[in-house]
């Protein structure tokens, strides 16, 4: 799958994306906010990437690459994931390189892809969990129009917020 927004494109990524994949995924800075092995060479990211396309086709995750319009290089990722039973419900997930933060270019993916959840999946809610000391992530799902969960912990990782957003 292949998508333009008005900066961006959001693609599949492919095997050819594995040393990007690895920039991104072990990247310290962005991984500072996130519990993940980090792959430690090209055929690890490959690993991850073959995991992603097997995850795609059963349809368990929406996951596509960031780059811009005039550049293919990936800056970050951007996924639905953890999709409810029902398939009402699903997770975001998104990660940028350091790099291209406070540009817009994450709202810009994340609009796309709450409009593709919400009218293009069916989607009623789409939750978001991040950690309450990575102040980037909540001003973008606050700009995103989510809201705090104040009801809600991440048992598994309780330094974790968990923001909500219902169709409209």
């Amino acid at each position: 799958m292949r998508f333009s927004t008005q900066r961006l494109v959001l693609r599949t990524i492919t095997e050819y994306d594995a040393a990007e994949i690895l920039g991104i995924r072990s990247n310290t800075e962005i991984n500072q906010f996130l519990h993940r092995n980090s792959p430690q060479n090209s055929f690890e990211a490959l690993d991850f990437i073959l995991s992603i396309k097997k995850k795609t086709i059963n349809k368990e995750i929406l996951f596509f690459g960031i780059s811009s319009q005039n550049h293919p290089q990936l800056l970050g990722t951007i996924c639905l994931w953890k999709f409810s039973e029902d398939r009402t419900t699903a997770e975001l997930g998104y990660e940028l390189l350091p790099a291209y933060h406070g540009k817009g270019i994450m709202s810009e993916a994340v609009q796309f892809v709450l409009n593709y959840g919400f009218k293009n999946l069916n989607l009623k809610k789409i939750e978001a969990f991040t950690n309450k000391n990575n102040l980037s992530s909540i001003k973008l799902l606050e700009k995103s129009k989510f809201i705090l969960n104040e009801n809600r912990t991440d048992e598994e990782f309780p330094e974790n917020l968990i923001f909500e957003l219902n169709e409209s």
